[in-house]
């Protein structure tokens, strides 16, 4: 699938509304009781940018990225304000923010990953677009060095170096920074600057893709 490694502009991207989605079947039965089933194992994010446009430099902004992106051909990573860190969003990511996999001895690559939930059926989520520059680590609860690992920012895997792979039942975890990959969900922007001008908000649809 065709992505372009670049955030769509963030000072838009803030003001922007939208969040996870899922899809369950809910079947009502004679009695009145239900039964419910997920389609989709994972959550889907969709977004308007369109709440995010404060100007027409903001309106440039969107359509030069528009353009570049062709529509919805491109995927391109997004900044979700509300859900963007390992941690709660005015905290500050730490390397025990989330176990991210357990040590066998062998096993040196560890994929990203962020937990909601804890006490009932925790969702475990794949974080694929890390930022770079914001991913710490740690082994068996103490922080390991940069020097002995590497981030993978487009895939959102750690993968240690020789010499220092996790032994056998140590706990990896990892606090860091992410981005949603997403890419637009139309083809056409409408944009009636005369409906903007007296506070009309553009429609710029975008959803979450899987990469």
């Amino acid at each position: 699938m065709s992505f372009h490694e670049t955030r769509f502009p963030k000072a838009i991207s803030r003001g922007a509304h939208g969040g996870p989605e899922r899809r369950t079947d809910v079947v009502v039965l004679g009695s009145g009781a239900e039964e419910r089933n997920a389609r989709w194992a994972n959550s889907r994010r969709t977004y308007n940018a369109g709440y995010g446009v404060r100007s027409l430099d903001d309106l440039h902004a969107v359509i030069a990225f528009f353009e570049e992106r062709r529509g919805k051909l491109h995927g391109f990573r997004w900044h979700d304000a509300s859900d963007f860190k390992s941690c709660a969003p005015e905290a500050t990511p730490a390397a025990l923010d989330q176990v991210i996999g357990t040590g066998t001895g062998s096993a040196a690559s560890f994929p990203l990953v962020k937990t909601y939930g804890r006490d009932f059926a925790p969702y475990l989520r794949r974080i694929t677009k890390p930022v770079e520059g914001t991913v710490v680590v740690a082994v068996a609860g103490n922080v390991a060095a940069a020097a002995t690992y590497a981030v993978d920012h487009v895939n959102g895997i750690v993968t240690f170096k020789a010499g220092h792979i996790p032994a056998t039942g140590n706990v990896v975890s990892a606090g860091f920074q992410f981005d949603v990959p997403v890419r637009f969900d139309t083809d056409k922007l409408e944009i009636n600057l005369s409906g903007f001008r007296s506070g009309a908000i553009p429609a710029i649809p975008l959803v979450e893709v899987r990469v």
